[in-house]
């Protein structure tokens, strides 16, 4: 069980190519690493949380399609600055919320806390299992060769980014592909994950102070599932190095 010295130590370790910044010099991620969650099956608690995220999303949404949202229409543009189609592949925010009519998907119980908080803050929001990374995070621009854990066609195989294509990874491959669009299996949330890692990104629409308190929220609904978790964030902005908070 890491202390919040290691979680710490692990967020310290993250970091953002200056590649992608070049790309979206308002871009910034904010890391939260928590330990002694409590997970398991999706419950009466996630499933109000969900219902509560489906009602505000269709008040935000009012009849206007998913893209008119400033930080969605943000996001499309990003995907277009490296080369994604973002009506074949949407970030995760975008496709919650086309999701949210119909209703949102009914996971596990981390998973369906983080993708609530994401659809209420409209904020792209990812959740890790922090214990199955080989080393700290990074946002890079692929080369293309890196390999990334997913499943086609009900089977598992290994895929590779399209080079120049914006990942998440680590030292044994991508963790989600696309910015924000496809987290891979190696690293998916469990009904068994106390240790997690969460990723909230923002762009220009969205202020540095509503993404802490998008950070503040999840925190929050978290330790209502589990009240003595341990939780460490880190903010990571243009001209942030591997050391600095």
């Amino acid at each position: 069980m890491p202390d919040l010295g290691t979680l710490e130590k692990f967020l310290a370790g993250a970091w953002v190519d200056p590649a992608v910044f070049a790309l979206r010099p308002d871009y910034r991620a904010l890391l939260v690493a928590a330990d002694a969650l409590a997970p398991g099956p999706s419950d009466d608690t996630s499933d109000a949380l969900l219902l509560a995220a489906e009602a505000a999303a269709r008040e935000a949404l009012a009849g206007r399609p998913a893209e008119e949202l400033p930080h969605v229409a943000a996001w499309r543009e990003a995907y277009r600055a490296f080369g994604a189609k973002p009506q074949r592949t949407r970030n995760s925010l975008e496709a919650l919320l086309r999701r949210t009519e119909t209703g949102l998907p009914r996971v596990n119980r981390l998973t369906d806390l983080y993708n609530a908080v994401s659809v209420l803050h409209q904020v792209p929001l990812g959740g890790e299992d922090l214990t199955r990374y080989t080393s700290a995070p990074r946002l890079i621009r692929a080369a293309g060769t890196e390999p990334f854990d997913t499943v086609a066609g009900g089977e598992a195989l290994i895929e590779h980014p399209d080079p120049g294509e914006v990942v998440w990874c680590d030292d044994d491959g991508v963790t989600c592909r696309r910015w924000n669009w496809r987290q891979g299996r190696r690293t998916q949330l469990r009904e068994d994950t106390t240790t997690a890692l969460f990723i909230l990104d923002a762009l220009g629409p969205m202020t540095t102070e509503a993404l802490y308190a998008t950070a503040d929220d999840l925190v929050a609904q978290l330790t209502r599932l589990g009240p003595d978790i341990r939780a460490a964030r880190r903010l990571i902005t243009p001209g942030t190095s591997v050391a600095d908070d």
